[in-house]
């Protein structure tokens, strides 16, 4: 099978994910998935979750672009992307990855600051004097 595309999101980060038949090598922005995230074990097994639950960590390689937010951030763009992208690769893959809340975008972002308050929700403390 060809190259396969997908985007994956969360907050204020995007992932662009291409996926290839290959021997399991995880590319992020020309670096590989250790160099990028470093010591942040968590967050690489999280990247790595679509992956290991379709048993696909040896049979396809994924080249990614991810922009916009923090590493957490685009670290869950990311595994979204990877699971848009395997369904694509393999529709079979819908039914392992859906229960498992994988192909669901994550709305959650930061709530604006409204005007009067200190934050989103914080008031100005209140002084009797």
């Amino acid at each position: 099978m060809a190259k396969v595309y997908a985007t994956g999101r969360r907050k204020s980060s995007v992932a662009k994910v291409w996926l290839t038949p290959g021997t399991g090598k995880i590319t992020v922005n020309g670096l590989s998935l250790d160099a990028w995230l470093g010591g942040l074990e968590a967050k690489k097994l999280r990247v790595k979750q679509p992956l290991s639950i379709t048993k696909q960590d040896e049979s396809v390689d994924i080249v990614a672009t991810t922009l916009g937010g923090g590493f957490g951030g685009q670290a869950d763009a990311l595994r979204h992307g990877i699971a848009r992208a395997l369904v694509k690769y393999n529709p079979e893959l819908r039914s392992v990855l859906k229960p498992e809340g994988m192909l669901t975008r994550d709305a959650r972002v930061v709530e604006r600051k409204k005007p009067g308050l200190k934050k989103a929700r914080r008031s100005p403390q209140f002084s009797k004097r």
